[in-house]
């Protein structure tokens, strides 16, 4: 029987989405399922490593029922996943701990440990500055909870526990892709290797380490009993699959130099793309990992919960315009952006601080949320304008950043994808305070399909990864920059990159006294 399809599937912190395409890229069916978080004490975010299996088996079974093919019609599948934390697994595959999440922020102590004895050793080797990340989370570990880390046979991150389920590995057999590793902490980036220097500097034995391999390596096949789970063909081959940043920045045809991405979503992330590694020493801000293609590098940073700003002032102070939408069967966030799109840019001279959950680069976990500048002329459109401005603002430190560390280097276009795409007036608030032109592409899978299209170079169908990814990625709408505006923001990029220097002595008292007043209820 012809193999037809591809399957990609992305294991994401607030669900799991599978899509079926065929090998034109064309979504056939997808299907989504929410997972659960749990908040066992201030700080932890944990996820069960089950739940990442239980909600896989669930999309796939509704992809299927949805397109109706023949499960044995598809030709390989790839995963991809969130990358910064980390869950421990012994020799069975069975899980030890529950998944670390990447918004866990409980081995901050390692982190302030790391970054102030090797943060320069840290950030040329691995390539990232020290944040909460594998690194410091094994060390918590080891340190806090030493009987389970004895345990622990192998770390690893939740696409690689569900594609372990799906093809039957045991721990001897774990992996991890080249795109992940600069998440560990313990890597040499230059040479896709783990480093005997930092496993030495933190303790960490190399036997709990799973192998590298590219992304497109065959890592097993759909067992029986995994067929069973989930409706798929026993026998069907599974790449190692990538990060989900990565893959979405192949979904999204990041596969020339100078292209810029920005995923609007949970996190808000300003990714490039450009040919060689250069460690960010001076400011500890960008992160360098290698990008699917591994002659190519995705320099970026991120907001823990940059959209996840707008879902909070909507849920909190947006109840009107929620339920108003929900009547009408619309958008709340289109009926917020009416209202920002009447305040005047600049919002009326208001900044804001989205870094409600601590800043992750330069990683600061005192860092909160801030209005500065607000008045008795403010209104609900403003303040939630100064949210949007205030991304586009972080972005632009970013990019300043890595025009320093790459100064040949033209940025094209941004590429925007993610939730927050669907936003015209967003798009080209972005484009004009940024000063590049924002594209919006014809498609909202890219992550999902960027693990496709994995699936079918590990199994010989596409010769060329990244001509498949650019002839996959299909631009829709065009933003072009308005230069008269994107002067007028200038003074405003520059004051938000001030702020945070003024800020940081409150920050630190602001956190003194809530842990005082803690204790005082207590």
């Amino acid at each position: 029987m012809d193999r037809k399809y591809l399957m990609g599937i992305d294991i994401g912190t607030t669900g799991t989405k599978a899509g079926l395409f065929d090998l034109e890229g064309n979504l056939v069916a997808d299907a989504y399922e929410e997972s659960v978080l749990h908040y066992p004490q201030p700080g932890w975010v944990e996820q069960e490593a089950e739940d990442f299996y239980r909600t896989t088996c669930l999309t796939v079974r509704r992809v299927l029922e949805k397109s109706r093919i023949n499960p044995a019609e598809i030709a390989a599948i790839a995963f991809d996943g969130q990358m910064a934390g980390i869950l421990g697994i012994d020799g069975d595959w069975q899980p030890v701990t529950r998944y670390d999440s990447w918004l866990d922020i409980r081995c901050q102590k390692y982190v302030d440990w790391i970054r102030e004895n090797y943060s320069d050793i840290f950030i040329n080797t691995v390539g990232m500055p020290p944040t909460v990340a594998h690194g410091p989370k094994m060390l918590w570990w080891k340190n806090e909870e030493p009987e389970t880390f004895k345990r622990i046979a192998k770390f690893i991150v939740p696409a690689v526990y569900v594609a372990g389920r799906i093809c039957g590995l045991k721990a001897k057999e774990a992996f991890v892709d080249h795109t992940y590793v600069h998440f560990s902490g313990v890597s040499d980036a230059r040479n896709i290797a783990w480093s005997t220097e930092m496993l030495d500097l933190f303790d960490i034995p190399l036997e709990k380490m799973p192998r590298i391999v590219e992304p497109w390596e065959i890592v097993g096949y759909v067992t029986a009993k995994a067929a069973e789970d989930t409706g798929l063909a026993a026998g069907i081959p599974v790449a190692a699959g990538a990060g989900d940043h990565a893959a979405s920045c192949l979904g999204a045809g990041l596969v020339e130099k100078g292209l810029v991405v920005d995923v609007a979503g949970t996190a808000s992330i300003l990714s490039c793309c450009v040919d060689r590694f250069v460690p960010d020493v001076a400011h500890r801000t960008i992160i360098m990992p290698r990008a699917i293609p591994k002659d190519l590098w995705l320099p970026h940073a991120y907001i823990g919960g940059g959209g996840l700003c707008l879902r909070w002032f909507r849920d909190t102070f947006a109840p009107v315009e929620k339920e108003q939408a929900q009547q009408q069967g619309n958008s709340a966030y289109d009926l917020l952006n009416k209202k920002a799109a009447a305040a005047s840019p600049g919002s009326g001279g208001l900044l804001f601080v989205p870094h409600l959950g601590g800043r992750i680069y330069p990683y600061d976990s005192s860092v909160r949320g801030a209005w500065i500048g607000f008045s008795w002329n403010h209104d609900q459109g403003g303040f939630y304008r100064s949210i949007m401005e205030s991304i586009a603002y972080e972005y632009c430190y970013y990019l300043n950043i890595e025009k320093q560390l790459y100064p040949e280097l033209e940025f094209k276009e941004v590429r925007v994808i993610g939730g927050g795409a669907r936003s015209d007036f967003w798009n080209q608030m972005k484009a004009n305070i940024l000063g590049i032109p924002y594209v919006k592409l014809d498609r909202e899978e890219v992550g999902i399909l960027g693990s496709a299209i994995l699936a079918g170079y590990a199994a010989g169908i596409y010769r060329d990864l990244k001509t498949v990814a650019l002839q996959s990625s299909r631009a829709g709408k065009r933003y072009e920059v308005d230069l008269k505006l994107h002067r007028f923001y200038q003074p405003y990029t520059r004051l938000y990159a001030e702020v945070f220097t003024n800020l940081v002595p409150v920050y630190g008292q602001l956190g003194k006294l809530a842990a005082r007043a803690g204790i005082d209820e207590n």
